[in-house]
């Protein structure tokens, strides 16, 4: 009857092998088998609690059951109980030192639990076993693509698929791992090959972030019904990343947002602060982010670290990031009370650090943006729990309490769209840093490969932020402007011609398109001179690159779009007294942009007034913005302190 029941659990049929399972027990309670295989099904139907309860009796009375012992270390790993699956499945290789499939899994865990190098490992020893074994080079892949090891990971990637040409997670995977590594070609490519095996599987529109990078918007806009249909349907089939780039619907950043949080922590985690009242003599506020760094996120904040006023404020710097020995990073370190690097920590580690040290205000720098870990402040290691800067959206979850907007980038009435309570600060959300130092030499339009004469658009924003209907009024714009040129970044190759063929398609010279190369930033911030105005992205707004030409005395015309992405170029212009310069369609933008370009003098009033406000307006003066922003923290702390205590 164990035979049949085992056939029958193998072909699916779980409701006439569960009747099976039990007819041996009645006969024999006792049966360990029976209960095993009784626990496997259980633990597939998604009852999870009585399937650890099955096998707990069955290593009650046979713990020497190395399957058992495997099969609960899954069930624990499932629940996201990482170190008591560990013990299992080490209890499982003691009995059998040889199986593979232990050592992939127990890698797994390690891998879960941030412990890298015990990972690799781990899949060394699956591959000992097994060389032929495909989850565990692909897992090893994974892992060595976090490490940022990507010529290995790519070689891992490649061994598996050398054994199966169709593995669609290695495929997909190995996308994933190109597009990370900006080698956007190959990364289309293999998404290619993904698709052409399946489309059912959960990192589908994972293609559409190499499209954007390489303009490719055939390919970018083709996807767009499937996506919006697939996220209704709680699918978590895209970053909220990629989506805030790709559309301008706050309400489906928000689906988005709500559906990758429930993909990527299933399980809300027991809560490590849990109602304490702390009565520091200063508000002890800690900053989390991977980008305390050479990276727009510090170059922005780091006066703000600096002029924090310690005598209300204890300034903690959280670092999940790389140390790139930075003149910038040595400078952030610096600026905080303490900093602690924690980047081989382990979430549950680094919530469990905030929780010891009592934090008051935690504050994530990151969102969905690259290298985040959102996991931490699942954990509700502080009482409150901040978004601010570093992703513009919400994080669809209830463990952050607050976003830190302004009344242009996040109105009231935008509160639907968001799981956190909007907080406006009173100028503009964007903290800027009023020490960047602009080179004293601008250089020659010849040394960055711009004619000698003609009218100079401009967009340093990242390419990906570039997208048919607003390259559309650049077009007509340069057919409008004759002799001028657009002057964009050089981005990667892919989408340098790319916009050259586009360019072509609609009757531009491809040649009147220059590409700049990246500088260090004082040298980038000196050739904005050379340019004549700085033209916005919809829907995703010039962020950091508009307050840098704005620092640098450039002029921007934006277009004020629907979402937080794209309404920062008009809160940034409204901060620095020049509203004149936001429209609110594509029409107005390109007819703004052409008069500016047409009348000399009209552009020439312009700059002299930015020039003007640019050390008497908010969006500069870094006190006022550390004012502003302290009185909010102040006002979160008092709305907390106002609460009873829960112990």
């Amino acid at each position: 009857m164990l035979d049949r029941a085992m056939g029958l659990h193998q072909r699916g049929q779980l409701s006439d092998a569960e009747k099976l399972y039990r007819n041996v027990l009645r006969a024999k309670p006792n049966h360990v088998e029976a209960r095993h295989f009784l626990g496997i099904l259980r633990f597939q139907q998604g009852r999870t609690d009585e399937a650890l309860a099955l096998l707990a009796t069955v290593l009650t009375t046979k713990p020497d059951y190395p399957e058992a012992l495997y099969n609960c270390g899954n069930i624990l790993a499932k629940l996201e109980r990482y170190d008591e699956a560990l013990a299992r499945y080490d209890a499982a290789l003691l009995l059998q030192p040889g199986d593979a499939e232990v050592h992939h899994n127990r890698g797994n865990a390690l891998f879960k639990l941030g412990l890298y190098e015990e990972a690799l490992a781990a899949f060394g020893n699956a591959l000992a076993c097994e060389p032929t074994h495909i989850a565990a080079l692909n897992s090893r892949g994974t892992v060595l693509k976090d490490l940022r090891r990507y010529d290995e990971a790519l070689a891992s990637y490649d061994s598996a698929l050398a054994l199966r040409h169709d593995h669609a997670d290695t495929l997909y995977n190995r996308g994933n791992l190109l597009k990370e590594a900006k080698r956007f070609e190959e990364s289309l490519a293999s998404y290619a090959k993904a698709h052409a095996v399946t489309r059912d599987h959960p990192d589908k529109f994972g293609i559409i972030d190499p499209a954007l990078a390489t303009c490719d918007w055939a390919r970018s806009d083709g996807l767009a019904e499937a996506l919006r249909s697939d996220l209704a349907t709680g699918q978590s089939s895209v970053t909220p990343f990629t989506l805030v780039g790709y559309c301008d619907d706050p309400a489906l950043h928000l689906q988005c947002a709500k559906n990758f949080i429930a993909d990527r922590i299933p399980r809300r985690p027991q809560p490590l602060w849990s109602g304490t009242r702390y009565r520091h003599e200063r508000i002890r506020i800690a900053y989390l982010s991977a980008d305390f760094r050479g990276h727009a996120t510090a170059f922005l904040i780091a006066e703000l670290f600096e002029r924090h006023d310690r005598t209300r404020f204890e300034v903690l710097g959280i670092s999940f990031g790389a140390d790139d020995g930075s003149e910038i990073r040595n400078r952030l370190v610096r600026s905080f009370d303490a900093f602690h690097d924690v980047r081989a920590r382990s979430d549950r580690e680094i919530a469990t650090l905030l929780r010891e040290i009592e934090v008051d205000i935690a504050i994530d720098l990151k969102g969905f943006t690259q290298d985040s870990r959102p996991e931490i402040l699942a954990h509700r290691p502080a009482p409150i729990q901040v978004g601010y800067l570093g992703y513009p959206g919400t994080i669809g979850a209830d463990f952050l309490d607050y976003v830190i907007a302004d009344p242009v980038t996040l109105p009231f009435d935008q509160q639907p769209f968001y799981a956190e309570k909007i907080v406006q600060l009173p100028d503009c959300y964007q903290v800027n840093d009023s020490k960047r130092v602009i080179a004293a030499e601008t250089p020659t339009r010849e040394a960055v490969g711009l004619p000698e004469e003609g009218f100079v658009f401009c967009c340093f924003n990242n390419n990906y932020k570039i997208r048919r209907p607003v390259f559309d009024v650049w077009m007509r714009l340069l057919k409008g402007v004759p002799g001028s040129v657009l002057w964009l970044l050089r981005d990667n190759e892919a989408a340098e011609r790319n916009l050259r063929n586009e360019a072509a398609a609609r009757g531009n010279d491809p040649a009147r398109l220059i590409f700049a190369g990246r500088a260090k930033l004082e040298d980038h911030l000196a050739r904005h001179r050379l340019a004549d105005l700085f033209l916005d992205t919809l829907p995703y707004n010039a962020h950091t690159t508009a307050s840098d030409a704005l620092w640098a005395g450039l002029p921007v015309v934006t277009c004020q779009g629907s979402a937080f992405a794209g309404r920062v170029g008009a809160s940034l212009l409204n901060a620095i007294g020049l509203p004149e310069l936001v429209t609110h369609n594509l029409s107005d933008y390109e007819a703004l942009a052409l008069r500016l370009a047409q009348d000399p003098a009209l552009l020439r009033g312009i700059r002299d007034k930015l020039a003007s406000n640019r050390t008497t307006h908010p969006l500069f003066d870094t006190d006022r913005f550390r004012r502003n922003i302290e009185a909010a923290y102040r006002r979160m702390w008092e709305t907390w302190q106002s609460v009873e205590p829960t112990e």
